[in-house]
């Protein structure tokens, strides 16, 4: 069995990795949060993007009616004064006239009647695309309320886990709380298992002087890797 302290200070390492593992996932919280607020906003750029094409045609549309409307006008002015000329040539010129602007006012219905039918479509893949958009949306947002309680569930948890810790912590001599520290700062376990004359944390080989200190039951001496720094303690199976 490894002394009390290494005993106690694997206490420490259990408690430890759950205080970390709680505070990566607190630390996740805020990028997953972004990721689904990208992706609300992407399906309301896409509601818009449906909404802004439906407008645009619509637009068109109404261009268009006040295009007829002109030539409309254009047409009974010109038919008005046809019925007023008494010259020959006047008369056909403005007969000519009166044919051009019935054929422009055919060509713009034409147009106007191909906008309607792409006004038609617009809308099916509008409300259709509304549905759906709108259906992720809500799920979006679902996932932003769990979100929200996953937060302040770890967050509860991670206050536990930072007192138990330190709590685990009291009594140990103040250098072995360095060492820890000072390891755990760059690398992780910080206490692992010698095997085999093997570091359990970097599977090298350790000294005759690391393995005597994991193998004694002086308290006040540590197995210390002499590779990666870890504190050792002598795996007996």
């Amino acid at each position: 069995m490894p002394h009390a302290v290494l005993t106690q200070l694997l206490v420490v390492q259990d408690r430890d990795a759950r205080r970390r593992q709680l505070e990566q996932q607190l630390a996740a919280v805020p990028g997953d949060r972004a990721r689904v607020e990208k992706d609300i906003a992407a399906d309301k750029a896409g509601i818009d993007g449906a909404r802004d094409e439906l407008r645009g045609l619509e637009t068109k549309k109404k261009l268009l009616e006040t295009e007829i409307g002109s030539a409309e006008t254009k047409l009974a002015k010109y038919r008005t004064q046809q019925l007023s000329v008494k010259k020959n040539d006047e008369y056909h010129a403005l007969g000519k006239e009166i044919a051009t602007m019935v054929a422009e006012i055919g060509a713009l219905e034409g147009q106007e009647l191909e906008i309607m039918y792409q006004i038609d479509e617009a809308k099916k893949r509008f409300t259709a695309a509304e549905a759906v958009l709108k259906g992720n949306i809500s799920k979006h947002e679902g996932r932003l309320v769990t979100l929200a309680e996953r937060e302040k569930n770890v967050s509860a948890e991670l206050v536990e886990a930072r007192a138990a810790t330190a709590e685990s912590r009291v009594g140990l001599p103040e250098l072995t709380i360095k060492i820890y520290d000072r390891v755990a700062s760059r690398q992780w376990p910080v206490v692992a298992p010698l095997r085999g004359g093997k570091c359990g944390g970097c599977h090298l080989k350790v000294s005759s002087e690391a393995e005597s200190g994991s193998r004694s039951a002086d308290p006040a001496k540590l197995g210390i890797c002499d590779q990666c720094g870890r504190i050792l303690y002598w795996d007996y199976a």
